[in-house]
């Protein structure tokens, strides 16, 4: 009884932990950019996310405490392109009837040995289709807030993405999120 008081209380200190000592931050769409980059027809095929929203609890001095969860709004896939930004909302690429949301929600933080680096590992959810991914990010104090920046390739064939031969499979996300406290 009196280990199982103590392994209960240890628990709740490690959730305090986390809640008092690491920064809760909002990310904003002001200032962020969630931007991907693909190869379509030979042709490098830019477009970005806007609808960012989430919690992020973040302690630069104490990575392993720190947690992030966020998502982009899926209908909100902009290329400068309506007709292929309709195209990518159906069923066959994003289908943001059924799938509104792009969400990641990390499993683990970790400092890189550099200062200001980071390494994340998490989950990424697209149109119910859940893959494990980790990528390096940096996180900058800048005016009352963060910057968290970051950088990784998927396969869109993982998540059920497309189905076309003249689009490449790989693609890159690049991460510039604002958050504030």
């Amino acid at each position: 009884m009196i280990f199982m008081k103590h392994l209960v209380f240890f628990f709740l200190f490690q959730c305090l932990g986390t809640v008092l000592f690491a920064q809760h931050y909002t990310p904003r769409d002001d200032g962020s950019k969630v931007g991907f980059k693909i190869r379509n027809f030979g042709f490098n095929v830019e477009g970005f996310f806007k609808g960012l929203q989430g919690d992020i609890h973040f302690d630069p001095n104490d990575p392993a405490h720190s947690s992030f969860d966020v998502s982009v709004d899926a209908a909100s896939v902009n290329t400068d392109n309506e007709l292929r930004d309709s195209h990518l909302k159906k069923e066959g690429y994003f289908d943001v009837q059924k799938h509104p949301h792009i969400r990641f929600v990390s499993t683990k933080v970790m400092a890189s040995g550099k200062n200001g680096c980071f390494v994340l590992y998490g989950k990424l959810t697209i149109k119910d289709q859940t893959k494990d991914l980790s990528f390096p990010f940096t996180a900058t104090p800048l005016n009352g807030g963060t910057i968290f920046s970051g950088e990784f390739k998927i396969n869109r064939r993982d998540f059920g993405i497309g189905g076309s031969s003249t689009i490449s499979d790989e693609l890159t996300v690049s991460l510039n999120v604002m958050a504030l406290r």
